[in-house]
């Protein structure tokens, strides 16, 4: 019968073994104690400070099964190495001298010298970026292990959800502002340097000169013409859109082409309650401590000289949280997975029971614990195709 593991790591990597897996057929063939045939838990002073393994309900000395439960492990927030977690290089931008030192821009004809000494030709080319970004829960999840503070082991909620969501809207674009871009673009193809200006001022020339719009008449598209070169309009010099013109002189209105556009990613938020309702002083101080912990790695960090609080320049980012459904030891197989996440906001009910009620030594009856996590990074579609195996709904 084997020592409980002390090492968050080995516990982990204990319950994820084979050998764990027979003990657990074993006991359930026999009908033997689960906790007397896997493992035998070392005695520990419930209250402590520093305890690195948080659970309730504490399990009764008959091995009683809690069911399905939420695992909540702290994890330190470390920022990126190079202080933005996106790096970006450029080619064919900057030039260097024959010892590699910064020599200015790159104009066109200019023979240049790289970071590596190796000579280049600078100007001829067009500049190219390269980038490459780390978010921060695949930064955070490396050496995991190492930088966890704690775990909180909790009975799986009531109440489990999972909100997907993507921000498309509403965008407008008629032909005279297509017609704009076709002109920017094919400017654009010319050798910006020598000819934009050039290019702009034929392209508002052709627009004055030689637009036709069907179904106008000519003073109509006189003025149309006027509007898109940025001309006033009117004897007073009143701001008149091409749009109201054409509908004060035909009764049209130029075709917006509506269509729905995707705009962007949502980052998901998970609201969670937990109710407590501790059986005597051992489960009482676990409370406590689940509590008392939550509530620290949630807040800022200050900083601290000689043992006392120092406010200064800046504040360090709170703890981070890695959080999973579990099920016999493993990964629920059906319910959602989580990437690293934020503790936003938290609220505690100490009179949950409706009213105030207390043990001898203070400890609320019923307690009711509000917790709302917020993930770092959002979700993304190869975050699926690269989910293990057996992941269940997935993210």
């Amino acid at each position: 019968m084997p020592n409980y593991p002390a090492d968050m790591a080995a516990q982990e990597s204990y319950y994820a073994s084979q050998e764990y897996k027979d003990k657990v057929t074993e006991a359930l063939k026999n009908g033997t104690s689960l906790k007397d045939t896997v493992y035998k838990k070392p005695s520990r002073k419930f209250g402590g400070s520093g305890r690195k393994f948080l659970k309730y309900p504490i399990e009764n000395s008959m091995g009683e099964k809690t069911g399905d439960r939420l695992l909540i492990k702290c994890v330190q927030f470390e920022p990126p190495t190079d202080g933005a977690g996106t790096s970006i290089t450029t080619e064919n931008l900057f030039k260097f001298d024959e010892n590699g030192n910064y020599a200015g821009i790159l104009k066109k004809g200019d023979k240049a010298f790289n970071e590596k000494n190796e000579k280049i030709v600078g100007g001829e080319s067009k500049i190219k970026l390269g980038f490459e970004t780390t978010d921060a829960n695949s930064r955070l999840s490396k050496d995991m292990n190492s930088r966890t503070k704690y775990m909180v082991e909790l009975p799986i909620p009531q109440d489990i959800t999972d909100s997907n969501s993507v921000t498309w809207g509403e965008d407008r674009m008629n032909v005279l502002e297509l017609a704009a871009l076709n002109v920017a673009q094919t400017a654009m193809t010319g050798n910006i340097a020598e000819n934009a200006v050039q290019t702009a001022e034929a392209a508002v020339t052709m627009l004055n000169t030689g637009v036709e719009i069907p179904g106008l008449t000519a003073d109509t598209q006189a003025a149309v013409r006027a509007a898109i070169s940025g001309a006033a309009i009117g004897a007073l010099g009143s701001n008149v859109s091409a749009r109201s013109v054409i509908s004060r002189s035909t009764g049209q209105i130029l075709n917006n082409n509506l269509e729905l556009l995707f705009q962007g990613v949502n980052l998901r938020s998970f609201p969670f309650s937990i109710t407590f309702s501790p059986r005597g002083p051992e489960e009482s101080a676990v409370v406590k401590d689940i509590i008392r912990s939550f509530k620290m790695s949630m807040a800022a960090k200050a900083g601290d000289i000689n043992g006392s609080v120092s406010l200064g320049m800046f504040l360090k980012s709170p703890d981070v949280f890695q959080l999973r459904y579990m099920k016999d030891d493993v990964d629920h197989p059906f319910l959602n997975a989580f990437k690293l996440c934020a503790l936003t906001g938290m609220s505690v009910n100490y009179t949950n029971a409706g009213t105030y009620a207390t043990y001898e030594d203070g400890t609320p009856v019923n307690i009711r614990m509000n917790l709302t996590f917020k993930e770092l990074n959002p979700i993304y579609h190869e975050d699926y195709t690269q989910a293990a195996a057996g992941m269940g709904v997935g993210y």
